[in-house]
């Protein structure tokens, strides 16, 4: 019997091992690692972890599975200088692991950690399979995160809605926007564009969302799924008799209508919708909703009726549900949500960086009382249409979210949250974000920042900390009272004119920073790149700064572009345009050396997801349309949002920005020698390349190191 109770009590050992999902992490991240550490969760009233050391093996305690895997990650950045990043999340652990000498602990009173924007799931995630989101859900552990908005498969319990409600396939397809373009249909803002949905689209959605949602809550982590604001397709009122109000039109697109919280069946469609949403993907505490986002007309709506019926809807399905509202803009609207009860909201202050809602009286989108009685998370949004450049407030995210936490408005201050539209980027600053809550005091940036580089790189070095320290101060120093969308974007992305300098029609771009400090940053870079040959983290941030310089040299000849023009010299324009061309096409084989950067890793990823040649064609249609042209005609001109989503890719420079450059250059060198040359119609000219199947490789080209060095000589030492 002895013999038994001890092999039943190593069974229930050996299940408990395999269950706990850190152990399971560890193992993901390099076979054999479990084996290394020991695993402890005790219960507490606080969120922590500790690092501790036992015998040769060293221990991560916490209060559950996501703040013990925050705390493996401090132990594997600070204590063994291994850097798990979005693009880089294996490692090949010593042997023998670093010990941890003295018993360290970190708390957090900061008890929610938020992770995504809708926009997200389309700038960077609309084409994910479930390897990929199974790293990022483990990055998501590492980094403390808790609280994400958790959107795919939303689309398949829309479908079950309408079908109940007697809307047939056909119309329900003319309702659901395509892969590309969910974010925005979610947020009340667009219908049907991107679609119509193949059926095994939303049979994949709903298996992928399952996994995702399963993985998430074995670590603990509490899924936000949109909730019901009371949308329902443009014609419900003549379809369903329905009393609906008219948001009006978003960017040229019509937007859905607004079900009337006074309808007698508002209640009723809203516990259809939490009904089918359960049986999918079962009950959450947290549900988002944001009606009338981003401009949304509130004409004839009781806006307290709104949010008083929103919340009711909510939680019947879940008395302890929790709405989750971005503010943003007028979002949300002080009417809407002023008498509903303390505890039954979180507000995501979107932009606290740099339009903060929260109180601060120095922002331009101050509220007086900020979220009044609600609580609050600080965010960090960062980037926008999922643009690539460098670009931070470093020392401000650090300053600012210290100075909410100990003004009036920290009482109702819950946690941090990251809101980026576009993620797969600027590491530095997702890093810094998610470590503010585990530091209970204001912190040196330039401290933390050669902390970073060495556990980043895997070693310190003197003339890497120099250049982040440079560009910290610099193109990661945006001014506090900066208030433009995301990066410092690149000339070669933007549509050509007589003075071009914006790329999305939206950016409030302004110049900042010196780019002579990004230069040189990027110098002293490539000068100790040798060092450090096949390390991942290093040749993703050497690449990216270099690309950053390039675009900065890019700036500066077409300044010169531009004076030779107006001042007819033809033999500088075209030598100074022949320049501008070939710092494009070297910027695009720089580019082709990772495959972060490639548009055909983009598009891989999104014919992967067809089963039919039909369905490949239709989901690379979304994704070349959304980051060019975005919309139609109308959409992308008058709405302006063509080239809101540009990305300075490999493939896409060569073959549709050069395109539009070379044309333009060919169209002012007629104009230069006296000619009246039809004006261009860049639209005409943009979307044949939306339509185009060409393959474009996914692969690596060339190798890394030897290709930076020797376009960087070619750029800048001749």
């Amino acid at each position: 019997m002895k013999i038994i109770h001890l092999l039943c009590l190593l069974f229930i050992a050996v299940i408990a091992k395999a269950a706990s999902p850190v152990e399971a992490l560890l193992e993901r991240i390099d076979k054999g690692a479990s084996d290394k550490f020991i695993i402890e969760q005790i219960k507490s009233p606080v969120d922590f972890f500790e690092l501790d050391q036992k015998g040769n093996k060293v221990v991560i305690r916490g209060n559950n599975p996501v703040n013990i895997a925050a705390g493996l990650n401090w132990y594997l950045k600070y204590h063994a200088g291994i850097h798990l990043s979005w693009n880089g999340m294996q490692a090949k652990l010593p042997e023998v692991l670093p010990a941890v000498t003295q018993k360290e602990r970190h708390e957090t009173d900061m008890k929610y950690r938020y992770d995504f924007n809708y926009c997200t799931y389309s700038y960077t995630m609309a084409f994910w399979d479930w390897e990929r989101w199974e790293k990022e859900i483990d990055w998501m552990a590492l980094h403390g995160i808790n609280l994400p908005l958790a959107m795919v498969g939303t689309d398949g319990v829309w479908y079950n809605v309408l079908k109940k409600l007697g809307y047939n396939k056909d119309e329900i397809n003319e309702f659901i926007a395509g892969p590309g373009f969910q974010a925005w249909w979610l947020m009340n803002n667009l219908e049907g564009w991107g679609g119509p949905n193949p059926d095994s689209w939303y049979k994949q959605q709903i298996t992928l969302q399952q996994r995702i949602v399963k993985r998430m809550r074995e670590y603990g982590i509490e899924p936000v799924f949109p909730g019901y604001s009371g949308m329902v397709p443009h014609n419900a009122k003549e379809k369903l008799g329905l009393n609906v109000s008219d948001p009006g039109l978003w960017c040229g697109y019509h937007r859905p209508a607004f079900l009337q919280p006074t309808d007698p069946r508002f209640q009723e469609i809203a516990s259809l919708y939490y009904k089918e949403l359960n049986k999918l993907y079962g009950k959450a505490n947290f549900y988002s909703m944001d009606p009338f986002h981003e401009g949304g007309s509130v004409a004839g709506v009781d806006l307290d009726a709104a949010g008083k019926a929103i919340m009711q809807a909510m939680k019947k399905n879940n008395p302890k549900a929790v709405w989750v509202a971005q503010a943003w803009q007028a979002n949300p609207r002080s009417q809407m949500i002023e008498n509903l009860k303390s505890g039954d909201m979180i507000v995501l202050d979107l932009f606290s960086e740099s339009r903060p809602q929260w109180g601060d009286p120095e922002s331009t989108w101050h509220r007086k009382d900020g979220f009044g009685q609600h609580d609050w998370i600080y965010c960090m949004l960062l980037n926008y249409g999922g643009n690539v450049g460098l670009h931070g407030k470093m020392a401000h995210v650090i300053d600012e979210y210290y100075k909410a936490k100990e003004s009036s408005f920290g009482k109702t201050l819950r946690g941090v949250g990251m809101t980026m539209e576009g993620s797969e980027n600027n590491p530095v600053m997702f890093e810094l974000l998610t470590e503010l809550p585990w530091r209970p005091v204001h912190f040196d940036k330039n401290e933390w920042l050669k902390n970073y580089t060495i556990a980043r790189y895997g070693k310190a070095n003197p003339t890497v900390q120099e250049a982040w320290i440079l560009l910290s101060n610099s193109i990661y120093n945006c001014p506090p009272e900066n208030t433009q969308q995301g990066t410092h974007e690149s000339i070669f992305c933007a549509r050509p004119s007589d003075h071009p300098y914006l790329v999305s029609s939206w950016s409030e771009m302004s110049d900042y920073y010196n780019p002579d400090d990004v230069i040189r940053a990027a110098a002293m870079m490539v000068s100790v790149a040798d060092q450090f040959t096949g390390n991942n983290n290093f040749e993703y941030d050497l690449v990216d700064i270099v690309r950053q310089a390039i675009a900065e040299k890019g700036r500066l000849v077409e300044k010169v572009v531009e004076a030779s023009f107006a001042s007819g010299d033809k033999q500088l324009y075209n030598a100074a345009t022949n320049r501008f061309l070939q710092l494009l096409l070297l910027q695009d084989e720089l580019l082709g050396t990772r495959l972060e950067f490639k548009v055909g890793n983009w598009i891989a990823r999104a014919r992967s997801l067809g089963n039919t040649p039909e369905e490949k064609d239709l989901y690379e249609w979304n994704a070349r349309v959304q980051i060019t042209t975005w919309g139609n005609r109308n959409a992308a001109d008058k709405g302006g949002l063509r080239d809101y989503a540009h990305k300075e890719w490999n493939g896409i420079l060569k073959d549709f920005y050069y395109m539009r450059w070379k044309t333009w250059f060919d169209y002012q060198n007629e104009l230069l020698d006296g000619k009246k040359p039809t004006a261009i119609d860049f639209y005409a000219l943009e979307e044949p390349w939306t339509k185009l199947t060409d393959s474009y490789s996914s692969e690596p080209e060339g190798d890394c190191i030897s290709t930076v060095k020797r376009i960087f000589a070619e750029v800048f030492e001749q």
